[in-house]
């Protein structure tokens, strides 16, 4: 099978024929439609995620249709539709699995990462782990959901209360966010990087309250705010921005150093708080939303031996919105 191969970081993916994967009796075989590009993937190219298994097929946010089960699957049947995310397995015996905390996991295994991904023809993944895509989505909308759509919704209901909501970095995941903060009444406040005129109208676009720039207070206090740029020293604008009591929540898997700050800033219960992976139930509890609003990527599409351009224009914010590799 075609598959763009990662053999050594800070290099770029090769287009390489590869076996196809054998599956295991948990597992199922899956023929990749779509997958989604994200900054994590681009932390794992620039070895500021450390320990990736080499030579690695990337690629999280996986959708295609399965075309073999093991002998163990239950629950799902060749033709299904169904979505891969990060977390691709956790041991299922450990205090977090067994208290609903899998994402929490030290034996967890991440899709396109410790487990080849989606950047190929075929991927396997762990039954326990995948998701069925509704119908009225297709490949190409649901690929971002897998986790951008994840990752924000865990962040999301962590301040799930806040009714002024601060968003900062408007991405995959931010673009995401906002239809479901908007259908739930909020009044979204979003921070883009200085000169990213492109993102400040996107979010306009699509309902934001205020839309500026990241060196920018917010007009008004916020009860709680969400981070998803990799930029430390966004802690301490949201915690600036944040009213008494509120949260921040750091939704990314790496973030450059926070500087220091005065307590003040934190003093009068503010809290900062960070996100990891995610869990089964934050999973279909996402689908059942998306489903029910009808939730509306924004997407820019590339051919599978495009790959490295579409992680240099993700890197440069050559689009808005979401990226999704095709691969059927």
């Amino acid at each position: 099978m075609k598959a763009m191969v990662l053999y050594r970081q800070r290099e770029r993916l090769k287009l390489t024929d590869i076996p196809v994967p054998r599956i295991k009796k948990e597992e199922v075989l899956i023929e990749v439609e779509a997958c989604g590009i994200c900054r994590t993937d681009l932390h794992i190219l620039d070895r500021e995620l450390t320990e990736p298994k080499l030579p690695l097929v990337m690629g999280h946010q996986i959708v295609g249709r399965i075309i073999r089960l093991g002998e163990s699957v239950r629950g799902f049947k060749i033709g299904d539709r169904v979505g891969v995310p990060w977390l691709g397995y956790s041991c299922g015996k450990c205090k977090f699995c067994k208290s609903g905390r899998e994402n929490l996991c030290d034996k967890a295994k991440y899709t396109g990462y410790s487990i080849d991904g989606g950047f190929a023809e075929y991927c396997k993944a762990n039954c326990r782990f995948i998701f069925k895509i509704p119908d009225r989505f297709s490949a190409v909308s649901a690929a971002p959901f897998l986790c951008a759509g994840l990752i924000g919704f865990r962040s999301y209901n962590m301040i799930r209360d806040a009714k002024n909501l601060g968003i900062y970095g408007f991405g995959s995941a931010a673009h995401l966010l906002i239809q479901i903060a908007r259908f739930e009444g909020k009044r979204v406040f979003t921070f883009s990087r200085r000169g990213d005129s492109a993102s400040v109208r996107f979010a306009r676009k699509l309902g934001a309250f205020w839309s500026g720039y990241s060196d920018q207070r917010a007009p008004e206090k916020l009860d709680g705010a969400i981070i998803f740029a990799p930029a430390g020293e966004l802690v301490v604008s949201a915690l600036e921005s944040v009213d008494r009591g509120g949260s921040v929540i750091c939704g990314g898997i790496h973030m450059s150093d926070i500087p220091s700050f005065p307590y003040r800033l934190l003093w009068e219960e503010r809290m900062i708080k960070s996100v990891a992976n995610l869990t089964r139930r934050d999973g279909e509890e996402f689908f059942k939303l998306a489903n029910e609003i009808n939730l509306k990527p924004e997407v820019t599409t590339y051919k599978l031996e495009e790959t490295n351009e579409a992680l240099e224009d993700l890197r440069n914010s050559k689009f808005v919105g979401s990226g999704v590799i095709l691969i059927q």
